[in-house]
């Protein structure tokens, strides 16, 4: 049974969809980062039934295809999760919030959202360190310098923020996100 009081401010944001320029920006930039870690996903699956064919069939398993899907593992979880922040993807305690008055409920959203961002520009500044700590490295049976393993952290904190930002301006304005794949 839903509380009349949530249902009705439910109705009220609804109709307020956050359309400033954040918006407009992050909207297809979070639709592009789902459709790239949906295609990631693919090419990992593909790369693993490659490696277990080469391995039970051929007899041959090719010794790049592991490390292959490591780094791609990374791209796709954190890109996925830096869209899951923006798209409210997330589990959440909102049960506990909706029995709190708007003003206390807003205040406290607005903090987590705070929380996030704080949380997105340790992930990239950790990821900009560590990746710059082992530039000249290389990925062993792939060749590729070992940083690309930090891009993803990098790129998912700065969308953290981002996407963290227009929550909080969002919320200042009395609007509401709009799930990119609406």
């Amino acid at each position: 049974m839903t509380d009349p009081h949530v249902a009705s401010h439910e109705q009220e944001v609804a109709g307020r969809r956050a359309t400033g320029l954040l918006s407009r920006i992050n909207a297809p930039v979070a639709r592009a980062g789902m459709y790239l870690s949906v295609s990631g996903l693919l090419v990992i699956v593909t790369i693993v039934f490659y490696q277990v064919f080469g391995r039970y069939v051929l007899n041959s398993s090719p010794t790049w295809t592991e490390n292959l899907a490591l780094v791609l593992i990374l791209y796709v979880t954190l890109i996925g999760a830096a869209v899951g922040v923006r798209d409210a993807g997330h589990i959440g305690m909102d049960s506990l919030l909706v029995m709190l008055p708007d003003h206390t409920r807003e205040k406290i959203e607005l903090v987590i959202h705070v929380l996030v961002a704080v949380f997105g520009i340790a992930m990239a500044y950790n990821g900009w360190i560590l990746g710059a700590s082992v530039g000249t490295v290389k990925i062993p049976n792939l060749g590729l310098p070992e940083v690309v393993r930090y891009v993803p952290l990098i790129a998912s904190g700065v969308l953290i923020v981002s996407f963290s930002i227009e929550h909080i301006i969002a919320l200042l304005r009395g609007e509401e996100v709009v799930p990119s794949w609406n």
